[in-house]
């Protein structure tokens, strides 16, 4: 079935947010994985307690402070490659099928977009860097709202700017809660579980399950 929208979550599902650290793995050392989860984890733990206050600091600076914080935490990590890791984010790796998928989509003539937690200054740079600027037709970031996802305002952007009502947007994402957060919105939502993960909200199912975007 074809929908009139296909909008994306960008970190973790177009973008490899692993890519930072693993370009610099060699300097990181032994804990490089358990660097990289960390941040990760800290840096969306951040997201929502903000939202949940109403204390809105941007992506960029959440990412800073997540790293911050990794640093501390895994102190074997040289905290000279702060700079280093942090100019990284910026030009993360696309897995390898993103391109030809987006370009499949816009060949049918459906909109393809991104909603991300993101910056706007992020995003231009993770989509020039990976030449998907003439494939994506909008890039919606959280930054017009100051709160994050899975706030129900978030997603409502995408309806509103284009004028849809949800079930006419497919909205793919590889993170479950953010699945579930769009799913409770009203969109079709498809789970991208590259890494294998128990499924859980139960209440909130996605309509589909696909271990890459390439099926789509």
């Amino acid at each position: 079935m074809s929908y009139a929208a296909y909008v994306f979550d960008a970190y973790g599902t177009l973008f490899d947010v692993h890519a930072a650290v693993r370009r610099h793995a060699g300097d990181v050392g032994p804990d490089s994985q358990r660097f990289s989860e960390l941040w990760r984890a800290k840096q969306l733990e951040y997201s929502w307690t903000r939202a949940l206050m109403g204390a809105y600091r941007d992506f960029w600076q959440l990412t800073e402070e997540a790293l911050d914080f990794t640093l501390e935490r895994i102190p074997g990590v040289d905290p000279g490659l702060r700079g280093r890791l942090l100019e990284a984010y910026w030009k993360l790796d696309c897995y390898p099928e993103v391109p030809a998928v987006l370009k499949a989509l816009k060949a049918r003539g459906a909109r393809v977009a991104i909603l991300s937690n993101g910056s706007p200054a992020m995003l231009r740079s993770a989509v020039a860097n990976a030449a998907l600027d003439t494939v994506i037709d909008d890039v919606f970031s959280v930054d017009a709202l100051r709160t994050y996802k899975t706030a129900p305002a978030v997603y409502d952007v995408v309806t509103t700017s284009y004028r849809l009502y949800p079930d006419a947007v497919s909205f793919q994402s590889s993170n479950r809660w953010d699945v579930a957060g769009a799913t409770k919105f009203g969109f079709r939502t498809v789970w991208i579980n590259r890494s294998g993960m128990p499924d859980e909200y139960a209440d909130l199912k996605p309509s589909l399950i696909l271990p890459t975007l390439e099926a789509l």
